[in-house]
């Protein structure tokens, strides 16, 4: 039946080549002497440096250590921008806060779908508004989530600093307060390190869940 298998595969089913035959070894290798004996590492011992004259070992930064050191110095370059910010900042010479402080109503954590339009609908129930300004973010264009609204009259301010405070707009309760920036003395925004409030202090165990205006410490 195999003279009808092709040649390829017939050499499939031919036999090997035999062993070759290979004389018999005088020694085995683990029975040979060697003309230069093992020896271990004490020929080489002096060769070594001494340990005296050696550098003091170096240790390495822990991950601990390390997030510690990239918060200070971030800490460290915050506070450098913090004191040059606040040595340009002057509300009373910003060409964006215009008209009259004391008609002015600040409204912050409003939604950054929220537009001004929806704003003066919610707040015109307290009074005719003069001018509504969002602010936004100069680089990113993108609005930060706060604003400033002008009313007519300071009564309606008044009005609107009384009830509108966690007012539901959009979905996010909003935080309502006079404008201090140029009503209040020495008074410097959460950015530059002042603000009301401490939400921003550290961890849960320092900060507090309400709003500045509520904060009963700094009564």
């Amino acid at each position: 039946m195999t003279q009808f298998l092709p040649p390829n595969l017939l050499a499939l089913f031919a036999p090997r080549d035999p062993i070759p035959f290979l004389p018999q070894l005088e020694k085995l290798p683990h029975e040979k002497h060697h003309n230069q004996p093992y020896c271990g590492i004490a020929p080489f011992i002096r060769h070594f440096e001494d340990p005296r004259d050696a550098p003091p070992p170096t240790r390495a930064e822990t991950r601990e250590e390390r997030m510690e050191r990239k918060r200070r110095e971030k800490m460290e370059r915050r506070q450098v921008v913090v004191e040059t910010e606040l040595k340009l900042w002057d509300p009373h010479n910003d060409p964006n806060a215009q008209g009259d402080a004391f008609k002015t109503l600040f409204v912050a954590r409003i939604n950054y779908d929220t537009t001004e339009s929806k704003l003066r609908r919610e707040f015109e129930v307290y009074g005719p508004i003069k001018r509504i300004y969002i602010v936004y973010n100069k680089k990113t264009g993108k609005p930060r989530g706060y604003a400033f609204i002008e009313y007519e009259h300071e009564r309606d301010m008044h009005s609107a600093y009384k009830h509108a405070d966690g007012k539901k707009i959009d979905g996010r309760r909003v935080l309502v307060d006079v404008e201090r920036g140029r009503t209040v003395k020495g008074w410097h925004p959460r950015r530059l390190g002042g603000g009301l409030g401490g939400t921003r202090r550290g961890g849960a165990d320092v900060n507090i869940k309400h709003s500045g205006r509520d904060d009963t410490s700094l009564e």
